[in-house]
């Protein structure tokens, strides 16, 4: 079966698979998985000869060797790199800003896309001929690479600048559960109206914000033209994406390279849709310890439950209860019993029963400086007002489960319009 796929944006055809029931991961189809940027015969003919400017990161991996060491061996002029949250090594602490500099080891121009700067300008892109996305996203709302990669293709298309996405698999990629952002609370951990696991590789999440017109209006415009302008001589391409080859999203995929700091293997990813809410509470959600969002706690619950004491360490310099004893749940195990307590769903009971064990109950939620809880850390998390609230009133979690069911509905009718591979 031929597996080079070039798909162009003006003529984009979409594999549309039917849903049907949620089932494990698929451990034994991993050894086959290629992802797109190992499939260098798909895509070196289309940037061989052109100035290059590779959005990437650790993961931005081709085998044991990065892609950019990978492309200047075969003689590619890289002229910039764009690096996302972590920076484009991946040892920066979450939330950290990291400023331009060049890279010493290839001596090439690092542009952090970051903080306060979230995409390239016309001065980033003036010497570049082709821009290229290759990024590992673990598949959840609140995981920025998504939203790096949403100002990316703003920046690409505003400025009529061709883009070439590297698909990897989504290890999350299995099942779609979470409430659904309400607009109101968009930030960089949540830009769009998904929910919190969305079920897509990182290109088909692309497609789908191209396709739902998601983008800046002139971006949506810009890609309305690239699906019916005809390719012209200096511009071979406009929007093109190379697919993993023997992906399926019941595929399971065991990450090679940690994606982040804090996500260091598969049962931190499978957890950390769940967990990744204990960051807009008091209680610590594992950082500085060996098992970050394998384990969550705080110093005031109660001291018959399972101790461990964060402690500064590399990705996690700053965060809470740092040097004291937490009390709470190691979830930790084998990847199948993470898989198994994970259950393809977004775990809620685990922070129903610490807001019932916590004692200062009005101390659980960390408030913002204006002291509102709408505009807390955790309903930029949720994507909601709702959650903290339904947590707050004790509604039972198969409640606060059918309350997400309307808007899920609805995304899972888009999301099908886009998939490239093969449903769970």
């Amino acid at each position: 079966m031929k597996l080079v796929l070039s798909i162009l944006a003006c003529c984009i055809s979409l594999l549309n698979v039917s849903g049907k029931s949620v089932t494990p991961p698929d451990s034994t189809l991993s050894a086959a998985i290629k992802p797109g940027a190992e499939r260098i015969e798909a895509y070196l003919p289309l940037i061989r000869g052109k100035r290059l400017g590779i959005f990437a990161n650790q993961t931005t991996t081709v085998g044991n060797v990065h892609l950019v060491d990978t492309l200047r061996k075969l003689g590619l002029d890289i002229r910039v790199i764009f690096g996302p949250e972590h920076g484009f090594r991946g040892t920066a602490d979450a939330g950290e800003k990291v400023g331009n500099y060049t890279d010493e080891e290839t001596g090439i121009r690092v542009v952090s896309l970051y903080g306060s700067k979230r995409s390239p300008s016309a001065d980033d892109m003036k010497d570049v001929d082709i821009l290229i996305f290759d990024i590992q996203d673990v598949g959840v709302r609140f995981y920025t690479y998504i939203s790096s990669l949403e100002e990316f293709m703003n920046a690409a298309f505003e400025a009529g600048k061709p883009l070439l996405l590297l698909d990897r698999p989504n290890p999350n990629g299995h099942y779609v559960d979470g409430p659904v952002l309400d607009r109101k609370y968009k930030s960089f951990v949540g830009m769009q109206p998904v929910p919190v696991v969305y079920g897509m590789t990182i290109a088909e999440y692309a497609l789908m914000i191209a396709g739902e017109k998601w983008l800046s209006e002139k971006a949506n415009a810009r890609y309305a033209y690239y699906q019916t302008a005809k390719n012209s001589v200096d511009t071979p391409f406009h929007f093109q994406i190379i697919k993993c080859a023997n992906y399926t999203h019941k595929s399971r995929y065991e990450l090679p390279v940690k994606p982040s700091p804090n996500l260091p293997n598969l049962q931190s990813v499978y957890l950390y849709p769940s967990t990744c809410f204990f960051e807009g509470t008091t209680l610590s959600e594992g950082r500085g310890t060996s098992k970050p969002f394998q384990v969550f706690g705080d110093p005031s619950l109660p001291k018959n439950l399972y101790a461990f004491t964060p402690n500064p360490n590399e990705g996690a310099k700053k965060s809470k209860h740092y040097g004291k004893v937490c009390y709470g749940w190691d979830l930790s195990g084998s990847i199948d019993a993470v898989a198994k307590k994970v259950n393809d769903q977004l775990q809620v009971k685990w922070i129903i029963e610490a807001y019932k064990l916590f004692p200062d109950k009005d101390k659980f939620f960390i408030l913002p400086k204006s002291g509102k809880m709408e505009e807390s850390f955790f309903n930029k998390l949720a994507g909601n007002n709702e959650l903290w609230q339904q947590i707050r009133d004790n509604v039972p979690e198969s409640e606060i489960r059918k309350s997400w069911e309307p808007k899920l509905k609805e995304f899972k009718s888009i999301r099908k319009k886009y998939l490239l591979y093969a449903d769970f």
